[in-house]
């Protein structure tokens, strides 16, 4: 394998990107990519199904049950309301991308404009954050597969660590090929999630328009039988109330759908590997709240209109049934919940194939800006002008998670740990919205990019939602530990690192100035 070393291919630390530069116009992609050997293989099709596959999660197909449960039908004023923050968020990454579109992420620009201090917290915690969903969801791949073969009567149980291998090699294959190969994955993966959404909507106006009636059925995944009932708009507009179980359950719903989004950024690690990013990247990210309103508030009506919203009751374990099993399942279809699943499968494959894409990019970017000789080895392309070593080295951990999950102690410890991880994540926007003011106050501000409009006051905006939802974490018992260790991560690793940022350029100093 021919690889070659890329330590200066982020430009994060060149003159000529240094913040107050006087590099505020406009330059061509081409005298930006001078550095970046990464090949531009996504095409607009790609980004465009990377896109929505990056707002669509496992969590419409399985947890929406829940949400609707905590609140009723204002569930979709909540998710409308998040819908539009996080496209504030993209936008704010899409105007720094847009600048610069050879960056491989969005982090560097809090390198750039926030210090590397800053920098070296958002890319050490961000590629955790990766690496650890990424070992949720390759436990999620293997129990939707259990589950979907056990609709048919077989029991896979004891081969779940095999189909955990199995699943985690033909993804980083699919990574290592090339970036058209992950490109082509993520557009039939976002295909099939997108066929089941749209088959579903149009299930449920169908129901709606003919005022269809269902009897009482048993539901898979539910304890006890559905009580029987019609499809119609009454059944979202009947004894309608925004907070019907209590204004902390829909403060609590916040967190809840705010997770549900996470992830959506994912295009703005792609910008730096696709072709005309400049043209492609504006049409990705203002389609982004068209995708909100089709795929989840569409959904969650249709869905509602079908099952009254009260149906949905907790089984003995808190888990929720699939509101997708059940309106199919409504609607006559016996082996909805197989087709459910497959599309479960589907969407947590898709989940990981980007956690691989992103995490490697991520550690490439980290080892190339380290200092470390060893480190910096990771930090290289392959001939197929992928990061090989970084995606090796963090499927590598990912592939963990089995022996984690069958250790008690451990386990109980990883999930603290885990849940932490998605609490953190909030750190990163954040930073990434500080990142935006600064641009847009240095001299690095072209006027004619992709502009986010009243920025001063959407960026604030944007900031003070997150603090919220971060402290809307501290309302539940379940929540309220994470919340508390993503504290003690911010004080001690971002403490960590900004003495150590601080330290070493006072040494610089003394060393320039003998």
């Amino acid at each position: 394998m021919v690889e070659s070393k890329t330590a200066a291919s982020s430009g994060t630390t060149s003159a000529a990107n240094a913040p107050g530069s006087g590099s505020g116009e406009l330059k061509s992609v081409e005298s930006l990519d001078h550095n970046n050997e990464m090949a531009r293989g996504l095409n607009n099709r790609h980004v465009q199904f990377i896109a929505i596959g990056g707002t669509i999660g496992t969590g419409l197909f399985l947890g929406s049950g829940k949400s609707i449960a905590l609140t009723g039908p204002s569930i979709v004023f909540v998710y409308i309301g998040v819908g539009i923050i996080m496209f504030l968020l993209m936008r704010a990454i899409g105007e720094l991308m847009y600048r610069d579109p050879s960056q491989h992420t969005f982090i560097n620009f809090i390198t750039r404009y926030l210090g590397n201090g800053w920098g070296k917290f958002a890319g050490w915690s961000y590629w955790i954050v990766l690496v650890l969903i990424g070992m949720s969801e390759i436990t999620a791949v293997s129990t939707y597969f259990i589950t979907f073969f056990d609709t048919f009567g077989m029991d896979l149980s004891h081969w779940k660590w095999l189909i955990e291998l199995c699943f985690l090699a033909a993804l980083v294959t699919i990574n290592l090929i090339a970036v058209k190969a992950f490109g082509e994955a993520e557009f039939w993966f976002s295909m099939i999630k997108i066929t089941l959404i749209c088959a579903m909507i149009a299930t449920a106006v169908v129901m709606v328009v003919i005022g269809y009636h269902y009897d009482a059925v048993q539901i898979t995944g539910q304890d006890g039988v559905s009580p029987a009932g019609h499809a119609g708009i009454d059944n979202i507009t009947n004894n309608f109330s925004i907070a019907p179980n209590g204004w902390l359950s829909f403060l609590m719903s916040f967190q809840m759908v705010f997770y549900a989004y996470e992830m959506i950024e994912f295009v703005g690690v792609t910008v730096s590997e696709t072709q005309n990013p400049r043209k492609v990247l504006p049409k990705a990210v203002n389609e982004i709240i068209i995708r909100v309103l089709i795929f989840y508030v569409g959904a969650l009506l249709a869905i509602m209109a079908i099952v009254p919203w009260t149906t949905f009751k907790p089984n003995k374990d808190g888990s929720f049934a699939s509101p997708f099993i059940m309106v199919f399942q409504y609607a006559g279809l016996k082996w909805a919940a197989a087709l459910v699943f497959f599309v479960v499968i589907t969407a947590a494959s898709s989940a990981l194939n980007s956690l691989l894409y992103s995490a490697g990019r991520h550690l490439y970017q980290l080892a190339a800006d380290s200092e470390s000789p060893t480190f910096q080895k990771i930090g290289v392309v392959s001939k197929r002008q992928v990061p090989a070593r970084a995606i090796l080295v963090s499927a590598a951990l990912i592939l963990l998670s089995p022996i984690i999950n069958s250790i008690p102690g451990i386990s109980s410890a990883f999930v603290l740990f885990a849940s932490a991880s998605s609490a953190v994540i909030v750190f990163i926007y954040v930073l990434t919205m500080v990142a935006h003011r600064k641009y847009r106050r240095s001299a690095d501000f072209i006027a004619d990019g992709f502009v986010m409009p009243a920025w001063k006051v959407l960026n604030t905006v944007a900031i003070a939602f997150f603090v919220f939802v971060y402290c809307t974490l501290f309302l539940a018992d379940d929540t309220r530990g994470s919340a508390i260790a993503g504290l003690v991560w911010l004080a001690v690793f971002g403490g960590y690192c900004l003495l150590h940022d601080r330290f070493q350029n006072r040494d610089l100093k003394e060393a320039l100035g003998k």
